[in-house]
């Protein structure tokens, strides 16, 4: 019968040891949330005031990567359309408007679909809608964008409707200031 003695670990094996674990641990983490940020869930800071006054410039919002659907009344993030001056912000958001095959129009200032007026409680009280000459019948695979800061908001109407596939997510939900915590 043979009796193995195992000798004592000293401070030094133990301390290397627990690096060891924490390295894999942290790396394990970083590669995790790597994964999500590129698949599932991003967070995006707000650059300009387009979107004011349901988002102001600094807010941070999530963003799910896996819902690129886009229903009238969304805010969803996407990709500057092709042909657009390129500028720093590469990623804009905005509030979905129209989809496929509705026809988006504007007359005395405000926004009509269908030939229906619109209701928008996130404007401001007085924002007034312009720069749309003519009507627009959004094409299949399309949605038509504005910025809720009407004034101050580059989007569809003098772009024209984005292609879905630009889509990046949608935002649902402000995770900063701890003020203005909520779903959006």
């Amino acid at each position: 019968m043979s009796t193995t003695t195992s000798e004592p670990r000293t401070s030094a094996q133990h301390t290397r040891r627990q690096i060891i674990e924490w390295a894999v641990v942290i790396i394990a983490a970083f590669l995790a949330a790597t994964v999500l940020r590129a698949t599932v869930v991003q967070a995006f800071s707000i650059p300009s005031i387009s979107m004011e006054k349901t988002l102001l410039v600094g807010d941070r919002v999530l963003v799910n990567k896996r819902n690129r659907s886009a229903h009238v009344g969304d805010i969803v993030v996407f990709k500057r359309p092709p042909g657009e001056e390129a500028q720093a912000i590469k990623d804009l958001i905005k509030r979905v408007i129209a989809t496929e095959g509705q026809t988006v129009s504007v007359e005395s200032g405000k926004v009509f679909v269908n030939g229906k007026q619109i209701d928008e409680p996130y404007l401001q009280p007085g924002i007034i809608t312009d720069h749309l000459d003519s009507p627009i019948t959004v094409p299949r695979g399309y949605i038509f964008v504005m910025g809720d800061n009407r004034p101050q908001s580059h989007d569809s109407r003098y772009f024209g409707p984005i292609a879905k596939s630009l889509i990046v997510g949608h935002a649902y939900f402000r995770v900063w200031p701890p003020s203005r915590i909520g779903g959006l």
